[in-house]
């Protein structure tokens, strides 16, 4: 008997994985460095002790978003309220849902290269064809380009990554505003995907309108210390909320995971303080790599997009040369037990690594091995 067949339109597309590596020091996964804040588990325990565990959880997880709301509200002209939010497992899942809502057979989705590689592969999982656009070679936003390609294409969802994922580049609030014009012209919905939002200097959600078609995306895996959490959020106006309520599998975001990010919440504070040491170990080490033979690209984010130079050589290496390179550099770091991202195979990413600003300690530790296999 033949085994039934996936869709034709699945058959090229690869999972989504990260390396996993038994070794010290893991920068690798953009995460956060330190576990949550002393206090946070013990307070869970507690809350979960009144759980209603025969009871399905609060479908609209009013609790949860309105709290959300009070905490974004400040970035977001005029404020926002829980009927501005929508939660998630992960910010994939919000992803996953616009696609659902405004993607599917005969729409299209923009994307501009490289990027997160989940927006196109997530559009395509829900049978929404992808349209790319090529960053120029300092991996910066071309504007014409980019307005041309929408007015062209008339994509129903165009993904702006910023701080993008992997080159931690932020787009400045005239590129967004100009982006955001241009979509609106085809009527389409600007997605802007903040999953590292909080390292950036400026936010999107400061154009948050409910007349505007943008939306923005935010997650608690990165600033939150919760990643095994899989929480995420999008703020956005009413009605784009109330679409994605269509698509939403009931009682999609279980019990504890609501209470989870709403304690969560009650350590704002203490989060902030991190992403100001995150920042400053960003500076610490994008300056010490700048001692280094390797190229770098400025980042407002968790993580540092670099390319380590091989003997030499200058930044218009050979490209397979450099990617090998990149492999070497790799394989020279887990030897030292520090795990990074090994990006060489990526489009346009070749002899590429991207590293996750960890701990000082942790920070210190990368940068001596690298020092030591570049040497």
């Amino acid at each position: 008997m033949a085994r039934p067949k996936v869709r034709s339109s699945l058959d090229l597309i690869p999972g989504y994985h990260s390396a996993q590596v038994d070794v010290e020091v893991r920068l690798n996964t953009n995460e956060s460095p330190e576990p949550p804040p002393s206090g946070f588990v013990d307070a869970l325990k507690e809350s979960l002790d009144s759980l209603q565990w025969n009871r399905y959880p609060d479908r609209e997880a009013r609790v949860l978003r309105d709290r959300i709301a009070q905490v974004e509200s400040p970035l977001v002209a005029g404020g926002i309220t829980a009927a501005n939010i929508c939660v998630a497992n992960g910010s994939n899942e919000i992803l996953q849902s616009l696609c659902l809502a405004y993607g599917g057979p005969g729409r299209s989705v923009l994307t501009f290269e490289p990027t997160y590689a989940l927006h196109p592969h997530i559009a395509q999982v829900c049978g929404t064809e992808v349209k790319q656009v090529e960053r120029d070679s300092e991996f910066q936003l071309d504007l014409n380009q980019a307005i041309a390609a929408i007015v062209e294409h008339r994509p129903s969802i165009t993904f702006l990554c910023s701080p993008n994922n992997p080159t931690g580049m932020v787009e400045s609030s005239s590129t967004v505003s100009a982006v955001l014009d241009a979509v609106e012209s085809v009527d389409g919905l600007l997605v802007v995907d903040e999953a590292y939002g909080q390292f950036a200097a400026w936010s999107a959600l400061s154009l948050i309108q409910e007349e505007r078609s943008i939306v923005v995306t935010r997650t608690y895996s990165k600033t939150w210390s919760a990643a095994a959490l899989r929480l995420g959020y999008l703020v956005a106006p009413t009605w784009v909320i109330e679409q994605l309520d269509k698509v939403l599998l009931p009682y999609h975001l279980d019990a504890v995971t609501q209470a989870a990010g709403l304690l969560a919440l009650e350590y704002h504070r203490e989060m902030e303080h991190r992403v100001a040491e995150l920042v400053g170990e960003r500076t610490r080490v994008s300056s010490a790599l700048a001692d280094l033979p390797v190229q770098q690209w400025p980042s407002e984010a968790n993580f540092i997009l670099f390319r380590p130079l091989p003997p030499e050589a200058d930044t218009h290496s050979d490209a397979a040369l450099a990617g090998n390179f990149g492999d070497f550099v790799w394989q020279g770091l887990v030897d030292r037990s520090v795990l990074v991202r090994n990006c060489s195979s990526w489009p346009r990413l070749s002899g590429c690594l991207r590293v996750t600003l960890g701990t000082a300690a942790e920070n210190t530790k990368f940068l001596d091995a690298l020092g030591e296999v570049l040497t």
